[in-house]
């Protein structure tokens, strides 16, 4: 299902402000040899990860799925000077794609690439995280939210990412394994009277959720 219209994508993409070289870069590298391009955050997307970033200005990021770096790239734009962003990809070929575009960027000092399972990684992340962004296997939003909240700080931002998962969380009756997990998820955080949160329909569904 096309939950925007393109005309509309294609004017707000107009009137944003437009990403930088590399990440225009990856992201026509991505759509040319990627069988999974569209899993990419985006020109809209992206902009606004990285405003937020720059508004929030966190020390410390945390990214569950890395994909080819994109989206970190996006997040660590608004870092302090100490800050450090750590994302985690299982899939080897994908984190070396990553890898080579932060040291592209030349964040390769800043960015830290975990490779491997999130949920045995994140808990050896002696961290208290500022930003937390979950893009990972929709399956695992429930327990990568539960994971992390303890050590979000209070007014931390949780963004979780394909929360409308293609419109099929709007049929009457949500068919496939993704589609009821991301469901779930989306009622076990509207319950969940310790954030408040906001959905957004940009792209397919960006879920704000601020730890009071």
């Amino acid at each position: 299902m096309e939950l925007i219209d393109a005309r509309a994508q294609e004017y707000a993409e107009k009137y944003s402000s437009k990403l930088n070289p590399l990440l225009q870069d990856i992201a026509a590298y991505t759509a040319a040899n990627h069988p999974e391009a569209h899993m990419l955050s985006g020109p809209l997307q992206g902009e606004l990860l990285e405003v937020i970033s720059h508004l929030l200005q966190p020390r410390r990021v945390l990214e569950i799925g890395t994909f080819m770096g994109y989206s970190a790239l996006c997040l660590a734009a608004g870092l302090t000077r100490d800050g450090r962003l750590h994302t985690i990809e299982l899939r080897d070929e994908d984190a070396d794609r990553a890898e080579e575009n932060f040291r592209r960027a030349n964040w390769q000092d800043r960015i830290i690439l975990h490779r491997g399972n999130a949920l045995a990684i994140i808990p050896a992340l002696d961290e208290v995280w500022d930003i937390v962004f979950i893009d990972a296997d929709k399956v695992g939003y429930m327990d990568y939210y539960q994971l992390v909240f303890p050590r979000v700080r209070s007014g931390g931002l949780i963004i979780a990412d394909n929360v409308l998962f293609h419109g099929e969380v709007l049929e009457k009756e949500v068919k496939g394994k993704s589609a009821r997990a991301i469901q779930a998820f989306n009622e076990m955080v509207a319950a969940d009277d310790r954030v408040e949160k906001v959905m957004l329909t940009v792209r397919d569904g960006l879920f704000f959720i601020r730890k009071k």
